[in-house]
């Protein structure tokens, strides 16, 4: 196999990255300078890529692409070709943004650790756990009946991006926030289907909320403040 489960683990959080990088590895496998014919070894590999970029498709982890799969040919020297023409294609397609993901990655990293003296930072445990918890919501936005496509995309890509920039020591916490602001408006779309949706960010933001309010230093079991309503002309003339 040439992707273990710690590669598709990495793929699910920087999809477009780890998608150019699958793809690459493949290729370099297959040593294709001066070949000739196509060895099963070959096919082994094109398939394993082919199939796992089909799955990415499929999962929806790269709504942007918009491939669309061309049934493949019988005869399998014909096929290797299709398939290491889709794994050239998916290279060119994605070059440009896995490059953007991976400066904006290290960027975020750095920025946490060097740019402020202040950082907010996880405990493992709640790390992966955010993590996982983020991983079941690409899942289910990815499957949920009721919302459009384009609402869909979006709310992937939010999940995607703050994935992406999630380390264990982070300046900030305004993406996991917004994301949570970006999820309450779609929720109001799905009725009762939101709630596999609705506890999972319920958990995300007490472990956001328990990570700022140690990190700020607040008492412990402060509670999340809520904005009280501004006063109304009834209020003033009780």
């Amino acid at each position: 196999m040439l992707y273990d489960d710690k590669f598709l683990e990495a793929l699910r959080l920087e999809p477009a990255l780890r998608l150019v990088e699958a793809c690459q590895m493949a290729i370099d496998r297959l040593d294709l300078e001066g070949k000739s014919d196509w060895e099963d070894g070959d096919y082994d590999i094109l398939a394993e890529a082919y199939t796992l970029i089909m799955a990415v498709v499929e999962a929806r982890l790269l709504p942007e692409i918009g491939f669309r799969f061309s049934k493949l040919s019988e005869d399998r020297e014909t096929q290797c070709r299709e398939m290491l023409d889709v794994l050239r294609h998916i290279i060119q397609t994605l070059e440009s943004a896995a490059a953007k993901a991976k400066i904006e990655s290290l960027r975020t990293k750095f920025r946490a650790s060097l740019g402020s003296a202040f950082a907010y930072e996880f405990s493992q445990g709640d790390l992966d756990r955010v993590q996982e918890l983020l991983n079941e919501l690409r899942d289910h936005v990815a499957n949920a009946d009721g919302l459009k496509d384009e609402h869909r995309q979006r709310l992937l890509r939010r999940l995607e991006h703050v994935q992406r920039e999630l380390h264990k020591k982070v300046s900030d916490l305004d993406r996991l926030w917004g994301l949570v602001g970006d999820a309450g408006v779609v929720l109001n779309k799905l009725g009762r289907d939101a709630k596999p949706i609705v506890d999972r960010l319920r958990e995300v933001v007490d472990i956001i909320w328990r990570t700022q309010v140690r990190a700020e230093e607040l008492p412990s079991g402060a509670t999340i403040p809520v904005l009280a309503p501004p006063p109304t002309d009834h209020d003033h003339n009780d």
